[in-house]
């Protein structure tokens, strides 16, 4: 115990000045310079410390078959897609776990495109899979970057909002995988190299190269803009994985047009049957990438290229249920929390099925369709005394048609 005559060693003020008077060996310290004290060491060396220890070994690393189930819980379908995410996860833990050997072999990274029309999941498996991960995780939006000069913000900041997941631990951010979504947004405008400044489209793929294939930037702390007096971080992107994603809505024409020139003749007939001309995406290959308005560069930065299937009615169906955090299991949880008891009868769900492959959406739609059919009901059932509700084809179809908003 403290004596009143004592006094912290640090600020001098004695007992009866300060909460608490803690004592030690040959001195004493207040509980005000504790705290400060604290805060020194957490800001310069208790992230670094709690982190720098954190190996990654082999053992506890999910394999590529447990990433995709867990994948499989949260999306549905899109098998092809899962398999190149959860391989290129994978490896990239080993790269992180990779030990210096004099045999001279280093693993690259494989940095991956997914290419999908809008709703079937891209940023979904992207989100899922950060839950997974136990390395700092980010989803950036391409359409915000300009080239270096510009209104807009720098390729760099992908960087700023990657140190700020990793509490701005440098050395796990730069272990770290970067989604970018919406990568066709900043495609040129044409097949060809542009004559006039093409400041956020092929200016920001030229400055994305750099990222991609493993330099040393100068990141601005807060974001935004460099600035000359600023203070920067360091940080070198070798060991970051960007997996990149985008609609490219229209390159079904381009990849049509590849499929009919390779084929002259009399085979043209017999190949054009074989074509699955309701997916076409299957067949996407880089030459369709640059077709549609990437650089031959970032192209070849992004080696793995997978695809997302068109979302058919059973998927869509399935959507509506299946998942851990499917639109109907949402819809329940929230009268559940009001205390009323929602069910969903079959029909109604096929009816908003029905009305998402109208709108051809995807599951981005069907969501719509469900916001659009529960709305009156969210804002009656909390205020009423109703402890059950049922939402009958009937009411749905009579829902939709109430709508006065375009879903489509």
């Amino acid at each position: 115990m403290a004596h009143k005559q004592d006094k912290c060693s640090f600020c001098g003020r004695s007992e009866s000045e300060v909460p608490l008077l803690l004592s030690g060996i040959n001195g004493y310290i207040c509980s005000d310079c504790a705290m400060q004290a604290y805060n020194i060491v957490q800001e310069n060396m208790g992230v670094k410390a709690s982190r720098s220890s954190n190996d990654f070994g082999l053992n506890d690393v999910p394999k590529p078959k447990q990433i995709k189930e867990y994948l499989d819980q949260y999306v549905i379908g899109q098998e092809d897609a899962k398999r190149y995410l959860s391989v290129s996860v994978y490896n990239h833990y080993k790269r992180l776990g990779q030990k210096k050997e004099d045999d001279g072999v280093e693993i690259e990274k494989s940095n991956v495109i997914m290419v999908g029309s809008t709703g079937t999941g891209k940023t979904l498996l992207a989100r899922t899979i950060a839950n997974l991960l136990k390395v700092p995780f980010t989803i950036v939006d391409a359409t915000v970057f300009t080239e270096a000069g510009y209104v807009g913000e720098d390729v760099e900041s992908i960087l700023s909002r990657l140190l700020q997941v990793a509490d701005y631990d440098v050395r796990a951010a730069e272990r770290g995988i970067v989604f970018i979504d919406e990568i066709d947004k900043i495609a040129r405008k044409s097949d060809n190299p542009s004559i006039t400044r093409d400041v956020s489209g092929e200016g920001v793929q030229q400055g994305l190269l750099k990222l991609l294939e493993g330099a040393k930037v100068n990141v601005p702390p807060k974001g935004g803009r460099k600035h000359p007096d600023q203070d920067y971080i360091e940080v070198d992107t070798r060991n970051i994985l960007f997996i990149c994603g985008g609609a490219f809505d229209g390159i079904e024409k381009k990849i049509a047009q590849r499929l009919n020139t390779h084929v002259v003749g009399y085979n043209s007939v017999q190949n054009k049957q074989k074509i699955d001309s309701k997916n076409l995406m299957k067949y996407i290959v880089p030459q369709d990438l640059k077709s549609f308005g990437l650089i031959p560069e970032i192209i070849g930065r992004l080696p793995v290229l997978t695809y997302l299937n068109p979302l058919d009615r059973t998927a869509l169906r399935n959507i509506l249920t299946e998942p851990k955090n499917s639109l109907v299991k949402q819809q329940i949880k929230l009268f559940e929390m009001d205390g009323i008891k929602l069910t969903f009868e079959p029909e109604a769900l096929e009816y908003m099925v029905d009305k998402a492959v109208e709108y051809k959406l995807g599951a981005r739609g069907l969501r719509s369709i469900m916001e659009a059919v529960m709305i009156d009901a969210q804002y009656d059932a909390p205020s009423g005394r109703v402890k059950k509700f049922v939402v009958t084809e009937e009411y749905a179809r009579k829902q939709i048609e109430k709508s006065h908003r375009l879903i489509a």
